[in-house]
């Protein structure tokens, strides 16, 4: 008789530890860069095939997400105003830091001076400062540019 309780109580503790193991597991995956930013970026599992897939992946970047449409929305005056931006992917590199991804386009090129990186992407990194920065991918002269806010300490002129 005291073997089969013997048992009884092996079972249990084997159970609760099971059950303490999944729990910080699970925990522990929550905790993950990825599923944080997941949570707080929109990722469209849906990714159209382009050649910028290519390029990106052989610098060393994961395309994770596809095409996404941010509505914005304004009252100016009491009159509602409507736009949208688009992010082309998200990307994540291997040290978890994630990049919205904008592929250039011949009709809006990006001007990089301090001014035209302002008016092209602070829209973009102000909606998701979780992200790392923006990834501004040229097509045309197979480049990509690493993009990432910083502040001004003041002190330059």
């Amino acid at each position: 008789m005291a073997g089969s309780s013997d048992k009884i109580v092996m079972t249990v503790i084997g159970i609760a530890v099971a059950i303490g193991l999944l729990y910080r597991l699970y925990i522990w995956l929550e905790g993950s860069p990825r599923s944080l930013i997941k949570d707080k970026i929109p990722i469209n599992k849906d990714i159209l095939p382009h050649p910028a897939i290519d390029v990106l992946e052989e610098a060393g970047y994961e395309v994770i997400g596809g095409k996404l449409k941010i509505p914005l929305s304004f009252r100016v005056n009491g009159a509602a105003m409507y736009s949208r931006i688009f992010i082309d992917y998200v990307a994540a590199k291997e040290d978890g830091s994630f990049y919205m991804v904008i592929l250039a386009r011949p009709r809006k090129p990006l001007d990089f001076t301090g001014s035209g990186l302002r008016d092209y992407l602070l829209p973009y990194l102000l909606i998701y400062p979780e992200c790392s920065g923006v990834l501004y991918v040229n097509m045309a002269a197979a480049a990509i540019h690493v993009i990432e806010l910083g502040k001004d300490d003041g002190e330059s002129n």
